[in-house]
């Protein structure tokens, strides 16, 4: 007498080797929300500029760390790193690490050897059991990384350009985190005044961003003219 996993089995090897090659092709990706305000007007001849920082980022390590990635990113755009003295832009970073607790709810099947009135007599992956479920919760931590990036006018010090890059995942390290960031908040550059904008990236780093969705506010935000930003600081949020 033949067993039900004999039975099944031309069916159902065909579908499990589908199905691994269809796992090992998948490909993982590092979603990132980006947010922008802009009033940039600047050409690519006027694009040089320097690092700008904060009294706690001088002589930091980490900091120097993260204006090498973010460089990389401004050269795609055709950004020109130079002195200080020479530069029509400064840019500032701003950057943390924020740590979390997600609770998450979902079914867990416990099996009942019994039989009973929801008897399933054919099964040739779990057997003749009842099956009843019940929702259990599992707490882990997430960790939502952070990146603002601040293009200031060198000589008027008018702001012209922020971008703050966020996104979760359950890596604590910054470090980690940056090249997504910094490839995410440059994506598209310049982007319009007051757009968010969700990226997607593959996790391994290869390839360009994909799948770029653009979310305009429910209120369209009108478009900055040259001289109507605050001044440099007037917002405590801003990259430093």
């Amino acid at each position: 007498m033949m067993t039900n996993w004999e039975r099944l089995r031309p069916v159902a090897m065909p579908a499990l080797a589908l199905c691994a090659t269809w796992m090992t092709g998948c490909t993982t990706y590092v979603t990132t929300q980006v947010t922008a305000f802009s009033q940039w007007s600047g050409s690519d001849a006027t694009r040089t500029y320097a690092f700008t920082r904060s009294p706690d980022q001088q002589n930091s390590i980490e900091q120097a760390t993260y204006e090498q990635i973010v460089a990389s990113e401004l050269d795609a755009h055709s950004f020109k790193q130079v002195s200080e003295g020479r530069a029509h832009y400064f840019v500032g970073l701003m950057y943390s690490m924020r740590g979390d607790m997600v609770t998450v709810t979902q079914p867990a099947y416990y099996a009942n050897p019994w039989p009973g009135p929801y008897w399933r007599p054919i099964n040739p992956w779990l057997g003749p059991y009842n099956y009843s479920s019940a929702y259990v919760s599992e707490s882990y931590p997430v960790y939502t990384h952070t990146l603002g990036i601040r293009i200031t006018e060198r000589e008027s010090g008018e702001e012209v350009y922020q971008v703050t890059a966020n996104n979760t995942t359950e890596d604590p390290s910054l470090v980690g985190a940056m090249p997504f960031l910094a490839r995410s908040a440059l994506t598209g550059f310049p982007l319009s005044n007051g757009v968010v904008r969700t990226v997607r990236i593959p996790a391994d780093g290869s390839g360009a961003p994909n799948e770029v969705t653009v979310k305009q506010p429910p209120t369209a935000v009108p478009a900055l003219k040259a001289g109507s930003a605050g001044s440099a600081g007037t917002t405590a949020a801003s990259p430093q």
